[in-house]
């Protein structure tokens, strides 16, 4: 298939809007559909997007956004209406017809999960059904699911306000081990699979770091990159939860969520490496440290606000 197809990306969050980047930079072209036409819109227009407006809960909304669309990307945020919008798509998808590649962005936990698993998140069981309903929909599905984000707050804006003020990385994780991959090499897998799905189609992508760590050697890692001593501190889970989390103000859901990804961390669900990442792209995921160092001045609060250098 022709890699110029028009690309779909249903959602330009962090790895989507990384994705739209590479594609458009080979001059594929790619429309994006957005909840509002804010600066972010404007954004992914300065970037050669066409830019719609619509809702992925809403097929009125989906349908218009797919006409002409070879190539689609499909993700959300972290929503209770993730199966939904994972149905919605599906249903229109068949109905106009037209893809050669549908890449819907999961979870890793979903590898583990069965029909009848309790011990995961709602969101994370919404990821498990969503994939149900696109492997039925008989359209050619890639199911792509990274572990946890380096890009995280976990990693980054929590990480980063206790090195400064303590030197120590500060979560419920024990010594459960973990491999946090960068949004960035995510993003290439998508931008990769989009350009040319025919040899990707039917397969699932795990996606993680070079190799599994417990949060000492994270810490190590996070020590070398900053040339200063960084130290892990064991907080009990249902103390962060009560002190850091309930006070971010997030919605239940999200938080819910987060709590059970530090749950299964401690239980060590995360000890898990793939090698995927360089299996598509031809390149090794990022280490911890390389994905630090990058970001030197952001954890110590020297230079942008954003892990990703935005004020």
């Amino acid at each position: 298939m022709a890699a110029d197809r028009l690309v779909l990306i249903a959602h330009a969050g962090d790895v989507g809007r990384r994705a739209l980047e590479q594609l458009r930079a080979l001059d594929v072209p790619v429309r994006a559909l957005v909840r509002h036409d804010d600066a972010r819109a404007a954004g992914l227009r300065a970037l050669g997007a066409e830019v719609v407006i619509g809702d992925l809960t809403r097929p009125e909304s989906v349908a218009p956004a797919l006409e002409g669309v070879g190539r689609m990307y499909f993700a959300m945020p972290v929503s209770p209406d993730h199966l939904l919008a994972a149905t919605v798509v599906a249903t229109v998808a068949r109905e106009y017809g037209g893809l050669d590649g549908l890449v819907g962005m999961s979870q890793m936990t979903v590898s583990q999960m069965t029909a009848t698993s309790v011990g995961e998140s709602q969101q994370q069981r919404l990821h498990w059904l969503a994939e149900q309903v696109l492997n039925w929909s008989g359209l050619p599905v890639v199911h792509i699911r990274p572990t946890a984000f380096l890009d995280n707050p976990l990693f980054t804006t929590l990480a980063a306000r206790s090195i400064r003020a303590r030197g120590t990385i500060e979560l419920p994780f024990g010594t459960g081990r973990t491999s946090p991959v960068a949004a960035a090499d995510v993003a290439q897998v998508v931008a990769t699979v989009l350009r040319d799905p025919a040899p990707h189609v039917g397969h699932v992508y795990e996606l993680t770091g070079p190799r599994t760590l417990d949060m000492t050697q994270i810490a190590e890692e996070f020590s070398r990159a900053l040339g200063r001593p960084v130290s892990y501190v064991d907080v009990p889970l249902d103390r962060w939860r009560a002190e850091v989390l309930a006070r971010a103000g997030l919605p239940p859901h999200t938080e819910q969520h987060i709590a059970t990804m530090a749950r299964l961390h401690r239980e060590n669900r995360y000890d898990r490496a793939s090698d995927d990442v360089a299996r598509v792209t031809g390149v090794p995921a990022e280490t911890v440290e390389a994905f630090v160092s990058a970001r030197k001045d952001f954890y110590l609060g020297t230079g942008p606000t954003d892990p990703n250098g935005r004020p």
